[in-house]
Parts: structure tokens; sequence; C-alpha cells
């Protein structure tokens, strides 16, 4: 083979990988979720902040959580790394019929360098207003506040790792460390599980995780056009189909949660010392 006309080619993993891989990301998510909820409520009333960390840090239920919790991570890096982010992030709560009516394409490896100030210092200030204002009111309302911060900081995480694992993939891994993407999966992966969690234990699950699956892949959705230049093609009523699946998709979330069998009743906080 003439050496002038060899081309370096990186390895993919195929879309039907990434595709596989982000269900299995959505599975290991949903155990989660369901494990440190029913673990955060059945701690005793007299657990909270630092106190209620340790009991969490000592809970086999909550550390089954964390387990699954890294799972998802791994699975959800594999999908994003030959995967589009507005795919990846959209099937991780099954959002099929909008990506079959919309068809996201196009974009490209790396993020475009200018937007990325104006898209974390945007949403990140969205996200520490939620984070904020979550702090009084009722358990409903804190629960959703936390629960939309959660969403828009997770959000944000995976358009870090998209960004981290294609550094790794041109570059390699060494190359990591001289970018700001795998602090920003550090941190927004801290900030992300404290949101989580404060969600789960000031107020009901039909409230924070319908809202937690509903704002992680809006906002993806948006950061991959913004970011990575990812766009819907086909005609305006296609787009407008697929809008409308979203809402459907929206609806169906809020009712399966609402209607799905309840923790509540079954993690009654343990009795507080007299």
């Amino acid at each position: 083979m003439d050496p002038d006309r060899s081309i370096a080619v990186t390895p993919t993993l195929g879309p039907v990988v990434s595709v596989l891989f982000a269900f299995g990301a959505a599975f290991a998510n949903a155990l989660n979720v369901v494990t440190q909820h029913v673990a955060s409520i059945a701690a005793p009333a007299r657990e909270k902040g630092w106190r209620l960390a340790i009991y969490l840090v000592r809970n086999p239920l909550w550390l089954l959580g964390v387990g699954a919790m890294v799972a998802g991570f791994a699975f959800q890096a594999v999908a994003l790394y030959d995967g589009q982010l507005s795919v990846v992030q959209t099937i991780l709560v099954t959002e099929l019929v909008f990506l079959v009516m919309a068809e996201p394409k196009g974009g490209h490896d790396s993020a475009t360098a200018g937007a990325w100030l104006p898209a974390l210092l945007t949403f990140g200030g969205l996200a520490a207003a939620c984070a904020v204002l979550g702090g009084t009111g009722s358990p409903v309302r804190r629960a959703a506040l936390y629960a939309t911060a959660s969403g828009i900081v997770w959000a944000t995480l995976a358009t870090l790792l998209k960004s981290a694992s294609d550094i790794v993939a041109t570059n390699g891994a060494l190359a990591l460390f001289e970018h700001g993407a795998v602090y920003g999966v550090v941190v927004t992966g801290i900030i992300g599980t404290v949101l989580t969690q404060a969600a789960l234990h000031v107020g009901p699950l039909s409230v924070s995780q319908s809202l937690m699956v509903i704002v992680d892949p809006f906002v993806s959705i948006i950061l991959g056009v913004w970011l990575f230049g990812e766009h819907f093609t086909g005609t305006p009523l296609h787009v407008a189909l697929g809008a409308v699946g979203f809402a459907v998709m929206v609806v169906g979330v809020v009712f399966l949660v609402r209607t799905a069998p309840s923790f509540e009743g079954a993690a009654t906080p343990a009795p507080s010392p007299a």
C-alpha cells in the first residue's frame, strides 16, 4: 500500500452498540433512583445534613444504588463515545417517538470552543437558582426544584463526558488531564449526586423522578444543538410530530410514575431513640 494514500481511521463502536449501551444505562439509572429513594426516605427523622450522609453511606440498599449509578455512568460513557448527545440522552428516558419523527443528525465531535462558556453559565445559573429556591417551601415544591436542578446538571455532565470521550479517542487517555472536560465531569458528578439525593429525600418520587426524566433529555437536546451542531432533519410536519411525541412522553412519564407502586409505606422512617 502506498504510504501517501494510507489514512488513519479511528475505530468506532457503531450506532447499534451505542443504543444498546444507552438502554443499559437507562436500566442502571432506574435501579439507582429507586434504591436510593427507598433508603433515603427510610432514614430516621433526626438524620439531617452530614448525619444523613453518614447514615446513607452505611445503608446497603443505598450502596446498591451507588453501584448501579457507577454502572450507568460507565454504560453512558461508552454510548456517548460513538453516539450523538441528543440520541443517547433521549434513549435514557426512552423518548423513542421523538427520535423517530425528528431524526437528530449531523454535528461534530468537538464542541464549539466559543460556545462552552455561555452554555455553562446559562445552565449553571439555572441549576443554581433552582437549588437555592429549593431550600424552602413544601415538600413537593422542594422536590420539584431540586429535581429540575439535578436534571440540568446531569445533562451538563453528559455533555462534558462526550467531550472527554472524544479527547481520549483522538489524543489518548493522558491528554484527558490537559483539558477541562474531565474536571468538569468530576465537579458536575458531585453536584448532580447531591442534588439528586436532596430531591429523593425531601419529596415524593412521583415529583422528583418525573422532572429528572424530563429535564435531562430536554436540556441535552439544547446543548447538543448549541455545542455540537446537531440538528433535526425532515419537514416542519415531522418536527412538529416529534414535538407532539415529546409532549405525550411527558404525560406518560408523569402517569407512570404516579400510578406505579409506592415505596413510601414500605420504607417507614426508623423511630428516633428516646
